[in-house]
């Protein structure tokens, strides 16, 4: 039996190496008969479902933000953000400012990607700020909040990062001496787990470490 489509999804990051992936597992899924994705450039490709909404991200435009499940892959890195304030702008800033729009639209799920060590009293900027907008986002107080820490993301990023692609061979070549929790995590796999655990009908917040995303 065809599962009927009905509900909405709205992306933010869908042309980072996470976003990616999941906004083609969701344009695919029965569940949604419709997958928006706010961006500033036009993506490189198309389907029936996708809807790409031109969105200020520092004008916000509340009217479209309305979905019932939104999933947020946004994120930069110090060197590319250029400043510790941008950086903030987009990691922080941006998700809220979604986030706050969308739940007084009527959204149910808010499913996010921060990283493994997460933490507001962290000694690492980056961290802390990973930490800071998750305790934010829990005080909005969404039906269902999502939140999944990756370690090192491994998969096909599509831009020259010297840094990581090295940090990338060596966790592909000692991934099976590492911890679990410490491993490199497959990208497929963390799209794989913001779809999935959308579907389980979670109420409040859960957490998912990069042990447990390797299930997926």
């Amino acid at each position: 039996m065809t599962v009927p489509t009905y509900k909405t999804a709205l992306v933010i990051g869908a042309t980072g190496l996470i976003g990616d992936l999941l906004t083609h597992r969701l344009v695919d899924s029965p569940i949604y008969e419709k997958v928006k994705v706010l961006v500033r450039k036009s993506l490189s490709w198309q389907h029936p479902r996708l809807q790409e909404v031109q969105f200020d991200f520092d004008h916000p435009n509340g009217l479209l933000t309305q979905a019932d499940d939104v999933f947020c892959c946004l994120g930069t890195t110090m060197k590319k953000a250029g400043s510790k304030e941008a950086f903030r702008k987009v990691d922080y800033q941006y998700p809220m400012d979604v986030a706050r729009l969308s739940l007084a639209n009527g959204a149910q799920q808010f499913a996010i990607v921060t990283a493994m060590g997460a933490d507001t009293k962290s000694s690492f900027f980056y961290n802390r700020v990973k930490g800071e907008v998750e305790r934010d986002l829990a005080a909005l107080n969404y039906p269902t909040l999502l939140i999944f820490r990756p370690s090192l993301l491994l998969g096909n990023r599509g831009e020259n990062r010297f840094g990581e692609r090295l940090a990338e061979g060596a966790m592909r070549l000692f991934n099976p001496l590492i911890p679990a929790k410490y491993k490199g995590v497959e990208a497929a796999k963390v799209a794989n787990a913001m779809l999935e655990t959308t579907q389980r009908n979670l109420k409040g917040k859960h957490v998912f470490e990069s042990d447990k995303l390797q299930d997926f």
